[in-house]
C-alpha cells in the first residue's frame, strides 16, 4: 500500500504524456495536409532569427510594458518549471525533495528562492494583462474576431499561470521542513504565517494537496496547449526558423507563369515545340489556394503559430480605416479549417471526405483579401515570424488566376498593361502628351 501513490502518480504521469504524444502527432498531420515547399537548406541566418526572435524575444520588446511583462511570464514560467523535474523524481520514487541532500541547503535554497521570485513577477505580470484584457479592454483585445472562445482562452490561460504560480508558493510555504532552511523561501516566508497555529498533519495535507494538484495542473496545461492560442510555446521556435529570408517586399512568382513569360521574350524559343522526353508536367493542377490543403506546410504552421496578440490587426491600415481585414482572423479562420478538416479525417479513417467547405468564402470572405494593401506592416509586427499576407496572395491568386474573379477596378488595371504596357488607360504614343500642353 506504501507503493500506491507512487503508482498512481506514474499513471498519471504516463496518461499526461500519451495525450501529449497523440496530440502532437495530430498537429504533424496537420500541418503536413499542406503542399511541400522548396526552402534552402538550414543555415547562420536561420538559426540567428531562431535564436534572436523566439528565444530572446527580440520582437516583444517593441512595445516595452507589454514586451517585458511578457518575457518576465516566459522566463519565469520555463525556468520554475526546471523543478518539475524534482517533482516528477520525488513522485516517482516517494522521495521528497530529492535534490536538496545533492546539492547541499545552500545551492539548493538560492534555486528555490530564486524561482520564488519569479513566481511571485509571473503572478504580477498575469495580473496585469488580465486588467489589461478585461478592466482597460485595450483595443486589440475586443476586435470582433476575439469573441467567445479566443476572449476565454486568453483568459484561461492566466488563470492556469496563477493558480500554478499560487499553487507553488504554497506549497513551499506549508513545509515546514523547507520553512526551516536558512534561505529559500524568500516569498513562501510570507506566505507561511498565514497558516500558523494548524496541526503539522494539517499542514502536511495542504503541502501535499498543493504538490498534486500542482503536478497535475502542469500535465493538464501541457495537453491543453493544442486547443489553445498558446501552442506557440511550443511552435514558436520551428516557426522562426523556417521564417522567410527574402526581403518582406520580395513577392514569389509562380514558376510555371514565370517561365511561360520568359518563353514569351525569347526571341529564339519555339513557343510550339515539344516538352524535352522525361520532362515532368510543370504546369500546377490548380494555381494560388482556395482551401488549407493548397497552402504549403508552412503557411499551415503559421496558423497554428498565431498567438492573437493582435498586433498585426493593430498595425494593419486596412483595418485602421474601418475595413474588414483582420490580419489575425485570416490566421485563426485557417487555423480553424484546418482543425476541422483534421476532426473530418478523425471521423473518417484518416481521409479527408469532401465536406463542400472551404476556407476561401465560408471562413474569409473576398472582401477581407481584396482589402489588403500588401504591405507587409501585419509581417513586420508578428512577434513570432507569421506572414498572414502570404496566405492573402494565394487566395488573391487562386480568384484571379482560377476564376477570373478581381474587382473591377484591378481587371481594367490589368487589362491597360496586357494592351498599353502600363496600369493607365493611354496609348504609349499619347502618354508624354502632357508634357506638351500649356
Amino acid at each position: 500500500m506504501n507503493y500506491l501513490p507512487n503508482l498512481l502518480f506514474a499513471l498519471i504521469l504516463l496518461a499526461g504524456i500519451v495525450f501529449f504524444v497523440r496530440n502532437v502527432k495530430k498537429l504533424w498531420r496537420n500541418i503536413k495536409l499542406g503542399k511541400d515547399v522548396k526552402l534552402p537548406k538550414a543555415n547562420k541566418q536561420r538559426w540567428s532569427n531562431m535564436t534572436r526572435i523566439a528565444l530572446g524575444q527580440s520582437k516583444m520588446v517593441v512595445r516595452p510594458v507589454s514586451g517585458f511583462l511578457h518575457i518576465v511570464v516566459y522566463v519565469g514560467f520555463i525556468i520554475i518549471n526546471i523543478e518539475v523535474l524534482e517533482i516528477i523524481l520525488d513522485g516517482l520514487t516517494g522521495s521528497h525533495r530529492m535534490f536538496l541532500p545533492v546539492l547541499g541547503e545552500g545551492v539548493y535554497g538560492f534555486l528555490i528562492g530564486s524561482f520564488e521570485i519569479l513566481a511571485f513577477l509571473v503572478l504580477v505580470s498575469v495580473t496585469v494583462f488580465w486588467i489589461r484584457r478585461n478592466i482597460i479592454r485595450l483595443q486589440r483585445f475586443i476586435k470582433p474576431e476575439m469573441k467567445g472562445w479566443p476572449k476565454n482562452d486568453g483568459n484561461f490561460i492566466l488563470y492556469f499561470e496563477m493558480v500554478l504560480m499560487s499553487l507553488f508558493l504554497v506549497m513551499n510555504a506549508t513545509d515546514i521542513h523547507f520553512q526551516e532552511l536558512a534561505s529559500g523561501n524568500i516569498i513562501s516566508g510570507f506566505i507561511a504565517p498565514l497558516f500558523s497555529g494548524m496541526d503539522a498533519e494539517v499542514l502536511h495535507a495542504i503541502e501535499r494537496t498543493a504538490w498534486w494538484v500542482h503536478i497535475v495542473g502542469i500535465l493538464v496545461f501541457l495537453n491543453y496547449l493544442y486547443y489553445s492560442k498558446h501552442l506557440h510555446i511550443l511552435l514558436a521556435f520551428p516557426n522562426t526558423f523556417f521564417g522567410r529570408l527574402q526581403p518582406k517586399g520580395q513577392m514569389d512568382n509562380n514558376e510555371s507563369v514565370t517561365k511561360e513569360v520568359m518563353l514569351m521574350m525569347d526571341p529564339n524559343a519555339d513557343p510550339f515545340a515539344a516538352p524535352e522526353a522525361g520532362a515532368e508536367e510543370e504546369t500546377p493542377a490548380k494555381f494560388g489556394a482556395s482551401d488549407v490543403m493548397d497552402l504549403n506546410w508552412v503557411q499551415l504552421m503559421n496558423a497554428y503559430t498565431c498567438t492573437e496578440c493582435g498586433r498585426c490587426t493593430s498595425e494593419c491600415p486596412a483595418n485602421q480605416t474601418g475595413k474588414k481585414l483582420s490580419p489575425r482572423k485570416i490566421m485563426m479562420d485557417t487555423r480553424d479549417r484546418l482543425e476541422e478538416v483534421g476532426k473530418n479525417m478523425d471521423k473518417n479513417k484518416g481521409q479527408f471526405v469532401d465536406d463542400n467547405k472551404q476556407l476561401l468564402d465560408d471562413y474569409i470572405s473576398r472582401e477581407e483579401i481584396w482589402a489588403c494593401t500588401s504591405c507587409n506592416a501585419c509581417v513586420e509586427a508578428c512577434p513570432v515570424s507569421i506572414e498572414p499576407l502570404a496566405i492573402i496572395l494565394e487566395m488573391r491568386r487562386f480568384l484571379v488566376m482560377e476564376q477570373s474573379a478581381a474587382p473591377g477596378d484591378l481587371n481594367n488595371m490589368m487589362s491597360n498593361i496586357e494592351n498599353n504596357g502600363a496600369p493607365w488607360p493611354f496609348n504609349q504614343m499619347d502618354r508624354m502628351n502632357w508634357s506638351t500642353e500649356n
